[in-house]
């Protein structure tokens, strides 16, 4: 099966290739023949009813700085490719929204991966919410009030945006912080949407476990471990990968929202796990795939790529390439 394989994404001149996520789906696709095609998110329009991209014929490698050689660029319906990766990273805002909303016109005839009605319906920081039993306490609302009693209760909180990404805007506010008010002001300037509290979780100082989840089953994990003095484990802040095996809790977990994952489209997730709780659920532009393959020597885009090429061939419909 030869398909030909639009990547919706950030520049990808500038990535980290031994970090990058969407670099090495990249690399199994062309190893398997698939042919690649980059854009950016802002090449999408949709005249008449139909989405067009203007796309490049891609090649990839593991060359340090010559990683990628992009063809001249082309006007194409994105109907005529077999799938699109949507894999540009988040601020999850009404771009990112208003993409799901043009590929929701070509899939599931075209495959887009993930399903961008449920990219759209699975913010972060919310899709988690339909299993409480599994989370953390957690609180999301406008109102300061209740913040202020939530810590009360609680005594150590984290403070976060509802839709912020990457650790942006994460703060550790302990009981006697006399800046939550300040805190709180500034959120209601900076963003219009309601902030999300949850209860410190000390074992984040073990590290914030991600878990890698294709078709809903469980792929893979890599801890990640703040630094001293730091209440993000975010890689990109400085948290440090850890090599991390799947627990029986972590397992039920995945158990839990594997079948909710699958239903929904959502091949490629990544799902946050703090001291045995449900922190997120990641499903716009997960990352962790190259480095829990070389803690667990596997290779986790191949069973990505194997979970796309069967949802493909169960559509029925014949690869253009």
């Amino acid at each position: 099966m030869s398909l030909a394989v639009a990547i919706q994404m950030d520049p990808i001149e500038t990535i980290n290739i031994n970090a990058d996520s969407t670099f090495v789906l990249a690399l199994e696709a062309q190893r398997r023949g698939h042919a690649l095609y980059h854009y950016l998110p802002s090449a999408l329009a949709l005249k008449n009813g139909r989405v067009l991209a203007s796309v490049r014929p891609l090649e990839v490698r593991r060359e340090l700085g010559n990683h990628a050689t992009l063809g001249e660029a082309q006007m194409v319906d994105l109907a005529t490719m077999d799938v699109v990766l949507m894999r540009q990273d988040p601020p999850f805002d009404m771009a990112y929204i208003t993409a799901t909303h043009l590929l929701e016109h070509i899939h599931p005839a075209t495959l887009v991966v993930n399903d961008p009605v449920h990219v759209r319906n699975a913010p972060e920081k919310l899709l988690v919410t339909h299993f409480p039993k599994l989370m953390p306490p957690t609180l999301i609302t406008a109102d300061a009030r209740q913040v202020v009693e939530f810590r009360k209760e609680y005594k150590d909180i984290v403070l976060k945006p509802l839709f912020g990404n990457g650790g942006a805007g994460v703060f550790h506010v302990k009981p006697d912080d006399e800046n939550l008010g300040s805190l709180l002001e500034l959120f209601t300037q900076l963003y219009r949407e309601p902030v999300i509290v949850q209860q410190y979780l000390p074992a984040v100082r073990d590290g914030d476990k991600r878990i890698i989840l294709v078709d809903g089953q469980p792929a893979g994990a890599v801890n990640r471990v703040p630094q001293a003095g730091e209440a993000r484990s975010n890689l990109h802040v400085g948290g440090r990968a850890m090599k991390a095996d799947l627990t029986v809790r972590d397992r039920e977990i995945c158990e839990a929202i594997g079948p909710t994952l699958r239903a929904r489209g959502l091949v490629f997730v990544g799902i946050d796990v703090i001291g045995g709780f449900l922190t997120e659920i990641n499903v716009t532009s997960p990352t962790g795939i190259q480095e829990i393959n070389r803690f667990d020597d596997v290779r986790i885009e191949a069973q990505i790529w194997d979970a796309i090429e069967l949802r493909r061939a169960a559509s029925g419909s014949v690869p253009s390439a």
